[in-house]
């Protein structure tokens, strides 16, 4: 893979940001943090080279300095919203946000559930389970008032009402599982508490996009317009930044809207004038300081603007989004000049296809195949059978490539496979009997136990992880947590391999 990001740079670059803002912020920074602190896949696809964890690793270099809050809004939690990603629900990724943040060395035990209210019954229970395991838990409601009398929401009514959630330390990172988790709210009403009772704080964010000194236009900034259709998030210049200071710098549109209110908010807290002149003001962001190769990073960001529009049109069959999502991203890949035949895996994927189907290919009607695209340019496909689905069948294909084995070379015995389907039909009473990636992982590991061949397979399955892949179809649950856990960029064709209506995978 070629690289365009150099993390080290960026984290040193990032963490002298930080401090500098906490010094300038006397001494106690709430610092809002947006996007995903770890497993940031977004930014590891847009950016070749960007760690995942990266974020992380800046907060470990000062984590004495640190504190932690998570912050999840209850409407989230009653309505049991998943993060696609891993696909868990914010309220169990709050769990393993506490685990992940011990793990990396931070301490992590305070969770504000927001916009909270008595009738929220998953919420309470959520609270308890959280607080059954130590974890002190913060309700906050509707702030009063809010959008707009700020006499109000900046008043013991307001922000007064929500109680003070206690830190020791000068960097607070307040955080949550996804947008809308109410960071912002809860930094604000920290900030109420501390200056009535005397103590100076202030606010900053830390989020990666858009990255504010690329241009507008710059296909990274346009594949974070992408990645939020679902939310409408816009690019614009920020106006309020080139009329203080004559430069261009770019921001999004809900930033650019609520800076005016979030000003006079600050101003009302503090009693003193705004430090900050702009949205642009506000960020803590250096991330354009690791970009070492632009036409590595300007491609990689575009195939990301394809495969949000896939995504986008496939959770839109799913019932897992909506058409304006799916619109939007159509949009957004078509202004950019680029359509989904640009991304190599889905002509390939489709060619197989129609290959298969010419050859009276797959199982009872039902024709499926995939495209892998390797790190060095190959393609490999395959289509699905009565033995395996498309996705294990391309999978063991690539395997057979990269480790130069035989297309023809039986990687697990038939035997194997026949007893494996035999049990999913005659004792587990299952439909589709063929084998999902999961479980074919699951062979091809037991396989590696008494073949060489399958050994040696098996060894080169990292190589795929980063790789591109399209499918013909949507694929079954068990394709995706295979395919989740090889760490593959995936996307499919909006479309079921069969037309059952109750299971259609």
């Amino acid at each position: 893979m070629k690289i365009g990001f150099d993390n080290r740079k960026y984290q040193a670059e990032q963490t002298r940001s930080i401090m500098e803002r906490m010094r300038s912020n006397n001494g106690k920074l709430y610092l809002e943090c947006g996007g995903k602190l770890l497993y940031d896949y977004h930014a590891s696809r847009v950016l070749p080279g960007f760690d995942p964890n990266v974020k992380m690793r800046v907060f470990q270099e000062i984590k004495d300095q640190i504190d932690v809050i998570i912050c999840i809004y209850a409407g989230d939690v009653e309505s049991r919203k998943i993060r696609s990603d891993f696909g868990i629900t914010y309220d169990t990724d709050v769990f393993k946000m506490i685990d992940d943040f011990s793990g990396w060395g931070l301490k992590c035990d305070k969770v504000v559930i927001t916009r909270f209210n008595e009738e929220d019954t998953a919420a309470v229970r959520f609270k308890e389970l959280l607080e059954m395991r130590g974890v002190h838990v913060y309700l906050h409601k509707a702030t009063r008032g809010y959008p707009g009398d700020v006499d109000l929401i900046v008043s013991d009514e307001g922000y007064g009402a929500n109680p003070y959630v206690p830190t020791e330390r000068p960097v607070v990172i307040v955080t949550a599982p996804g947008p809308g988790s109410g960071k912002l709210a809860t930094c604000l009403s920290e900030m109420y508490h501390d200056w009535k009772a005397g103590r100076r704080s202030g606010y900053a964010k830390y989020e990666t996009f858009p990255i504010w000194d690329l241009p507008i236009d710059h296909p990274v900034n346009i594949a974070y317009e992408s990645a939020t259709a679902d939310i409408g998030d816009k690019n614009r210049v920020d106006h309020f930044h080139l009329a203080a200071y004559g430069k261009v710098s770019v921001n999004y549109s809900r930033d650019l809207e609520a800076f005016p209110l979030l000003k006079r908010i600050m101003e009302k807290i503090t009693g003193e004038e705004c430090v900050y002149k702009s949205p642009t003001d506000m960020g803590v962001n250096r991330c354009s300081s690791g970009i070492v190769d632009d036409t590595v990073v300007r491609n990689a960001a575009r195939q990301e603007i394809i495969r949000r529009y896939l995504h986008s049109a496939s959770d839109y069959v799913q019932g897992l989004g909506r058409k304006k999502t799916e619109e939007r991203c159509r949009e957004i890949m078509q202004r950019s000049g680029l359509s989904e035949l640009d991304r190599p895996v889905v002509p390939a994927a489709r060619d197989a296809l129609a290959k298969a189907i010419a050859e009276g290919k797959g199982i009872g009607g039902v024709v499926c195949a995939a495209a892998i695209g390797l790190a060095d340019g190959r393609l490999v496909t395959g289509h699905n059978s009565a033995l395996m689905h498309a996705s294990s069948a391309v999978v063991l294909n690539a395997l057979k490539v990269l480790s130069g084995i035989g297309r023809e070379v039986d990687l697990i015995p038939s035997s194997v496979v026949r007893s494996v389907t035999t049990v999913k039909r005659d004792v587990l009473s299952g439909r589709g009997v063929s084998i999902n990636l999961d479980e074919m992982l699951i062979c091809l590991a037991m396989s590696a136990a008494i073949d060489t061949n399958a050994k040696k397979a098996l060894s080169v399955l990292p190589l795929l992880k980063g790789c591109e892949m399209h499918l013909s179809h949507i694929p079954s649950s068990g394709d995706s947590a295979g395919l989740r856990k090889i760490g593959l960029y995936v996307t499919s064709d909006p479309k079921y391999p069969t037309t059952n209506v109750y299971n259609p995978v």
